[in-house]
Order: C-alpha cells, then structure tokens, then sequence
C-alpha cells in the first residue's frame, strides 16, 4: 500500500475534476446555460492549467479537455430549452420511440422509407405528440401558406424518391426519356 500511494493523489485529483463536472452539468441549482458554461468553463481552465499535478493521468485530462471542446457548441442548450434531451442516450430513446412507432403501423421490421420522405413531419408529429396531448382545436389548420409550403417541400422529396425508384427499376428507360426530353427542348 505504501508503494503505490504516491499513485493516489493525482487519482484522487482527476477524480474530484470528473464529479465537479458532473456536479455541473447536472445543474441542480437550474441555473442558465451561460451560468453553466461559465462554471464549466472555469472548471476545465483549470484543469488545463493544473494538468501536470495528475502525473501520468495528464493525456487523459488533455483527452477530456480535447473532447469537450468538440461538444461545447451544443452542450448548454438544454438548460434554455425545457424539453430538449440533455444526452444522446436521451435523444435516442426519442428516436428509438419514433421508429418503433412506425414499425407498428407499418409492419416492417428495416428501415422505412417514409421516413426518408415525410421524417421532417412525421418526426416532429412524433415527438411534439410525446410532451402534449392536442385537442381538435390545436390541430386546426391555422396558416394555409405554411402548409402549402410543406406540402410542396414533401411533394419535391416524393418525386425526387419516385425518380430514384425508376432508375433502379430500369436505368436505360429512365435515361432515355431524360435524354428524349432533352433533346426536345
């Protein structure tokens, strides 16, 4: 025990960085994402400037500092917006809700192709339908022109997705017609 324990300090040390983090991140006191950017902030400058008292736990301090600056544009944004996943585990599970979903109603066991085409609606439906029960009235068409707009957005996916259909149906057709076209114009 007594030749190891010099080992343990630095240990202990990137230990309480880690659970100050945590600590952090889990914003008991519902601080504001500028609040909690600002502590974490604070916290990884000085993790930066005192990575050389962890020894040879340095490189995984430096990993750790690395890796957070790579996430740090997202990180804070669900301490603003109430319902938005904290984690990827919790925005998977969202998804994971969504397809299996779609599974159900459709019967198909892969991915769906509909999906590819109305995800923009069907998942945020999906979703939206997840945090509140709507009444008749919240679903009423209140914005025709935004609608017509979504309507011609997906309308534009379905005939893009119906023109890939066709060339893998019969590529040689397919390219025969675009160049009879072409060549009629």
């Amino acid at each position: 025990m007594q030749k190891t324990e010099v080992l343990w300090a630095p240990i202990e040390q990137a230990y309480h960085w880690v659970h100050r983090a945590v600590h952090i991140l889990n914003n008991h006191e519902n601080g504001s994402a500028t609040q909690v950017r600002v502590q974490y902030d604070a916290l990884l400058q000085e993790m930066a400037d005192h990575k050389a008292t962890v020894g040879s736990l340095a490189s995984a301090i430096e990993q750790f500092l690395k890796v957070t600056a790579s996430f740090a544009p997202g990180l804070f944004h669900c301490y603003d917006l109430a319902d938005l996943p904290r984690t990827n585990n919790d925005l998977e599970q969202c998804f994971g809700a969504v397809r299996h979903h779609e599974r159900r109603a459709t019967g198909r066991r892969g991915a769906i192709p509909g999906l590819v085409v109305r995800g923009s609606v069907r998942v945020v439906a999906a979703l939206a339908t997840r945090l509140h029960h709507y009444t008749a009235e919240e679903l009423c068409l209140w914005d025709y022109h935004l609608w017509r707009q979504v309507r011609e957005r997906l309308t534009y996916r379905e005939e893009a997705r119906r023109r890939q259909f066709r060339f893998r149906k019969d590529p040689l057709v397919y390219l025969a017609q675009i160049e009879a076209r072409l060549l009629q114009t």
